[in-house]
């Protein structure tokens, strides 16, 4: 059974309007953070496999659309990354972000090196590294073609998503624990008075209104284009990159470059119609790839998959609490950054930004972190995880 675009269109909606019941339903599902998308994604693909087993009908997709709506998301994250916002983090920033970087080669060697030892591929182990983890289920989605046709694992996707799933359940599990230690070792207190804050909102003075919408599709598309152009560019080097890396890079040039071009012209990084956009072509990205999984091409890997978790979180403990609270200074902002990355190493921003937000409800305000930890889990890590995977990918074959 086929369903066309327009019927997968409408399921994806359906899904997406199913998630927001059961993440209003089940509390679970809000007190780790898991997306919409993901919990109503997930129901469907478990629906599929029932219909599956039950009468051995396979359910496909058309997904041409869901890929056209990962560019779009991920170029929004370039056109929200202006120069002058990196520059506020200061030093800690470019610590955090070098530790980051560095565990990103800690993580896929953690996750290879357990494929190694239970007898799967390694390519796998891989999926269990940083694409999953770090990169999150966009990360995994916009990989898991490349994996599947160039280094034979059939079901990356379905891993993928299994693997990014756990570890956002798992990096809202931890984050709070390590910094509850972390205070309470070390007797730390907040250094500031101000109002507990979840970071800089956008400017909500600027309306959605059919000149701002038209104005942000007007950038995204020429920003895609320019990271097309890119992509093409690189490829005719030998360098090969997803095309959605580029267009990420195709959104900081010109969100950066073009006000001084046309400085008249409203940009729209800040604003919320650009969240709109964003938050709508994740949620039907991940809804039409979370309804397509085919689950029961998982059941040989069950096992090999939580010993890769497993080992993943006992290894990102250790190196959040010995290694990467050191380094960023050994005080209280160290630490809630320290809950912050925890999520952001297994799960996503929004489970680093939840961890964070439990800790300085309890302990104290903590500006720089809100920051910092979004800065490098919104903007660098995509950019340094693409291209370590590329050379991990070397490596492994």
């Amino acid at each position: 059974m086929i369903f066309n675009t327009r019927q997968t269109v409408i399921l994806a909606i359906l899904v997406l309007f199913l998630g927001k019941f059961l993440n209003k339903k089940i509390s679970v599902f809000r007190d780790y953070n898991i997306p919409e998308a993901v919990s109503g994604g997930l129901f469907a693909s478990v629906f599929v496999g029932i219909i599956h087993y039950l009468f051995n009908v396979q359910i496909d997709f058309s997904l041409y659309q869901r890929d056209v709506l990962l560019l779009i998301f991920f170029t929004t994250i370039g056109l929200t990354s202006r120069f002058s916002t990196l520059i506020e983090g200061g030093k800690t920033l470019v610590i955090f972000l070098f530790a980051a970087v560095v565990y990103l080669f800690i993580q896929n060697v953690t996750g290879i090196g357990v494929a190694y030892m239970t007898g799967i591929d390694q390519t796998i182990g891989l999926l269990g590294g940083s694409v999953a983890l770090s990169g999150g289920h966009g990360t995994s989605i916009a990989w898991a073609p490349i994996l599947k046709n160039s280094y034979a694992v059939e079901n990356a996707m379905e891993i993928g998503i299994a693997c990014a799933t756990f570890g956002l359940v798992l990096g809202g599990l931890i984050g709070g624990p390590i910094a509850k230690f972390l205070v309470s070792r070390y007797k730390l207190k907040s250094q500031t008075d101000e109002e507990v804050t979840i970071g800089v909102k956008h400017d909500t003075s600027r309306l959605i209104n059919v000149d701002a919408m038209l104005s942000v599709l007007l950038i995204i598309s020429v920003a895609v284009g320019i990271g097309t152009y890119l992509h093409d560019f690189l490829a005719g080097l030998g360098f090969q990159l997803p095309v959605f890396v580029t267009c990420i890079f195709g959104g900081i040039v010109l969100t950066n470059i073009g006000p001084h071009i046309l400085p008249k012209m409203q940009w729209p990084d800040g604003t919320p119609t650009l969240a709109l956009v964003s938050e709508l072509s994740l949620g039907l990205f991940l809804a039409m790839s979370l309804m397509s999984l085919q689950l029961w091409t998982l059941v040989d890997l069950a096992f090999p998959i939580i010993f890769i978790l497993l080992a993943q979180v006992i290894v990102v403990t250790l190196f959040t609490i010995f290694v990467l609270f050191r380094l960023i200074g050994k005080n209280y902002d160290a630490a809630v950054m320290s809950a912050g990355y925890a999520g952001l190493a297994l799960g996503a921003t929004p489970t680093a930004i939840a961890n964070m937000t439990a800790v300085t409800k309890k302990y104290g305000a903590s500006p720089k972190s809100f920051i910092i930890v979004p800065l490098v889990g919104a903007f660098f890590i995509d950019i340094a995880n693409a291209v370590i995977i590329k050379m991990m990918l070397i490596w492994v074959h």
